[in-house]
């Protein structure tokens, strides 16, 4: 693929914000996740994932039925092979944003960071892992805008052309912790001469 070609090969919209219990059960399954990011490159058949995922064409259409439902994948063009029409499957956006959840539906969403953890350890025991941890007390308002630009850099990533051999994974985390900070300088903190 030409390193001035957009990711993917069809058109989807750039942002869906998702909110019923369908589409996040649909989109936090580790398997559809799988699949969603697949076609993020570029459109694929059944058989396609099927392949790149080593699993069984039934299972992943199954779970590819599952996303088109939840209107997550949709049927982006079709080839005719032995008069049947093969499907290719691509995204119908290329960010899938959880909007607002009722408390409920909390239990459908699973905690990426713990999975990425899990999935890190070959590559820290490979000592290939780059990560950065840093705790800052600022206003929500300045989080919400860093997250934005968070957001803008992970569109990057999404975006880069496709090449080498490995697959890398970008995770990030923005939240309020229990850490510890400093109280506000007064006066009496001014270095003295």
């Amino acid at each position: 693929m030409s390193s001035d070609q957009e990711l993917p090969d069809y058109e989807l919209e750039d942002l869906r914000i998702i909110t019923s219990t369908p589409e996040l059960k649909a989109v936090f399954h580790p398997l559809r996740d799988q699949l969603l990011d697949l076609v993020l490159e570029r459109a694929a058949t059944v058989a396609e994932l099927a392949d790149a995922v080593n699993r069984p064409k039934s299972s992943v259409a199954y779970h590819v039925n599952v996303l088109v439902e939840a209107d997550l994948l949709k049927v982006v063009r079709t080839r005719r092979v032995r008069a049947i029409d093969e499907r290719f499957y691509g995204r119908t956006a290329r960010i899938f944003y959880v909007g607002q959840i009722q408390p409920e539906q909390l239990s459908a969403i699973p905690n990426i960071l713990v999975d990425a953890a899990a999935e890190s350890v070959s590559a820290h025991e490979a000592d290939d892992l780059r990560a950065i941890v840093r705790h800052a007390r600022i206003s929500r308002a300045d989080a919400a805008e860093f997250w934005d630009r968070l957001f803008a850099l992970t569109r990057e990533f999404s975006a880069m052309p496709r090449s080498g051999e490995e697959t890398f994974r970008f995770v990030a985390g923005l939240y309020p912790t229990a850490y510890p900070s400093l109280p506000e300088a007064g006066d009496d903190s001014a270095p003295s001469s």
